[in-house]
């Protein structure tokens, strides 16, 4: 899928004619979807005729060009235009000092223009033009949620912190406040522009963010932070950028990609919890045998996020999701699963089918190296109960109609194991079509081959892999279709080194491609509301109750 071609200027500071002359001659030869500039437009003494020229249309804009106020105030003839609501040139936007814009590519663009303004101690500016703002900006813009592109006139404070190789010089004078770095972590953009105050171009390491709470399938948000050297600088620093934003999915980090500066410092030691009452679907734990048990086996966790999407102590988990928590794992239903609630309805399933079996202990692999070897043995088993028992109701549910695909990736630099389960048509394992679409998908891909082979945790096989469990019951005719049929199925290993860029989406692709479901392939894609969430989560409950071992 394409991207978006987009062009940014730093401060132009006033030189509009021999600006947009350049951007003329650039865009015809790369043809842009739009332009941005960084900084001030105009200069703080602004000559007349370049503002009566630009009024007047008769300054060229060869493509769409947004810009918002800098340091220094917009000139009175383009306020009286703004506020008059009017086009202030053909393919010139002004985007507010304080706004979330969408331009017709489906560019998100949120913007926080002026500096900081530390007279006022409270509220939002009730103007759009001049070149300030107030902390109470900055906070109300995280009501946007999300952006393609942060636009600020001031940097955010400690964006050259962290583990940067490259930081730029006196980082002491540079104007930043910690509102616009507690506004970038919030909304995650995919870049940040901010104009330079001195003569110099500076990009920061590409850094990712905590993943969000319903992110099942570790996709990454990561933000490029750029800042451009003023239009026409004595140093002839960079201060113009071309690139082509794209909205697909990261699956894989960039290269030399960190940690966000702006995650908070990790505690040294985690301080003692409160006793409380237990709630099978509270972010709490107690205080009873079972909790205590397990609070003595948490351990810090890897480096990376420290907000995990699996952990039930995380406040933003998705906790309606939760169907069933035994003694060291979880069982949850999937977000935006590959089937939906209708696929399997001709086999007598009214639920999607697509689970995630999730560790207590947060820790990337099952291991004993990640968990202590008592604990990896017992998780392990414990997943494993939960995989069996829901291959078992899947398969009386649907009168042996349905199998299920369980699948693992394991890797060292993984944030928090998990196993994926899903049903699918029994008829596809037992002619083992299953086991020949992951076969092929790996040839197509140029992985490693499949061997077939089971076992129990991670410690007996070294480095990374990939592995799946296919499963199905027949009928036995010597039983004549009671007490259980015959098992069809087998356990298949993809192992793999670090040289091996593996897509985390591999087991999803799949399986989408063997379901005849590819418009599901993206989980992203598959919208629901918190309504029908908790209506597939109580479907599965229900159905599941049977043989949910943890209410016994």
């Amino acid at each position: 899928m394409a991207g978006t071609k987009i062009f940014v200027f730093g401060s132009l500071n006033g030189q509009l004619e021999p600006a947009f002359k350049k951007l003329s001659a650039l865009h015809a030869k790369n043809n842009f979807s739009l332009a941005m500039v960084t900084g001030n437009l105009f200069a703080e003494a602004q000559d007349d005729d370049t503002v009566t020229a630009l009024l007047d249309g008769r300054i060229s804009i060869p493509c769409p060009t947004y810009f918002t106020v800098g340091s220094t105030a917009l000139p009175p003839a383009v306020v009286q235009k703004i506020e008059a609501d009017e086009e202030i040139a053909p393919n010139l936007h002004y985007l507010g000092k304080r706004s979330v814009t969408k331009t017709e590519d489906g560019v998100r663009i949120v913007t926080l223009g002026g500096v900081l303004d530390t007279e006022v101690v409270a509220g939002q500016s009730k103007e759009q033009h001049l070149p300030f703002h107030t902390a109470d900006d900055a906070k109300s813009l995280k009501g946007a949620n999300s952006a393609d592109i942060l636009l600020t006139a001031l940097w955010p404070a400690g964006v050259w912190k962290g583990p940067t190789t490259s930081p730029p010089p006196q980082p002491a004078s540079i104007p930043a406040t910690d509102a616009i770095a507690e506004l970038c972590a919030a909304l995650k953009p995919r870049y940040h522009f901010a104009p330079s105050h001195e003569d110099y171009f500076y990009e920061r390491e590409p850094f990712f963010h905590p993943p969000a709470a319903d992110n099942t399938e570790q996709s990454f948000e990561v933000t490029r932070f750029i800042s451009m050297a003023p239009y026409g600088n004595a140093a002839k620093a960079k201060s113009m950028y071309a690139f082509t934003l794209s909205k697909e999915p990261l699956t894989a980090l960039p290269a030399g990609s960190t940690v966000s500066p702006f995650m908070p410092p990790r505690a040294k030691k985690r301080p003692a919890q409160d006793s409380g009452t237990y709630s099978r679907f509270a972010n709490t734990h107690d205080d009873d045998n079972r909790r205590r048990k397990h609070r003595r086996r948490e351990r810090s966790p890897p480096p990376g996020p420290d907000r995990c999407f699996f952990c039930l102590a995380n406040p933003n988990l998705s906790t309606h999701m939760v169907v069933s928590i035994g003694e060291d794992a979880y069982l949850a239903t999937a977000k935006g699963p590959l089937p939906s609630n209708t696929t399997f309805a001709d086999r007598g399933v009214n639920f999607p089918g697509h689970m995630v079996i999730v560790p207590l202990t947060h820790a990337p692999t099952v291991t004993a190296a990640a968990m202590g070897q008592e604990d990896a043995e017992r998780t392990f088993k414990e997943m494993t109960r939960f995989r069996e028992s829901m291959q078992a109701a899947v398969s009386a549910k649907s009168k042996r109609k349905l199998g299920a695909v369980t699948f693992e990736i394991n890797r060292a630099r993984g944030i928090h194991a998990h196993w994926q389960f899903c049903a699918v048509p029994a008829e596809l394992v037992s002619k083992n079509l299953v086991e020949a679409a992951f076969r092929v998908e790996a040839e197509n891909q140029k992985l490693p081959k499949f061997e077939v082979k089971d076992f129990g945790t991670g410690d007996e096989v070294e480095g990374e892999y990939f592995r799946v469990w296919i499963w199905a019951e027949e009928e036995d005719d010597d039983k004549g279709g009671v007490d259980g049929g015959k098992i069809v199925g087998k356990s298949l290993l993809m192992r793999f080194d670090e040289g091996v860029r593996f897509d985390l989406q591999f087991g999803r692709r799949v399986l989408a491609k063997l379901l005849g479901l590819e418009d599901r392939m993206v989980w992203q894609d598959i919208q629901q509301t918190e309504e029908e969430e908790k209506a597939d989560a109580g479907a599965f409950r229900e159905a599941f109750k049977e043989w949910d071992f943890t209410l016994a």
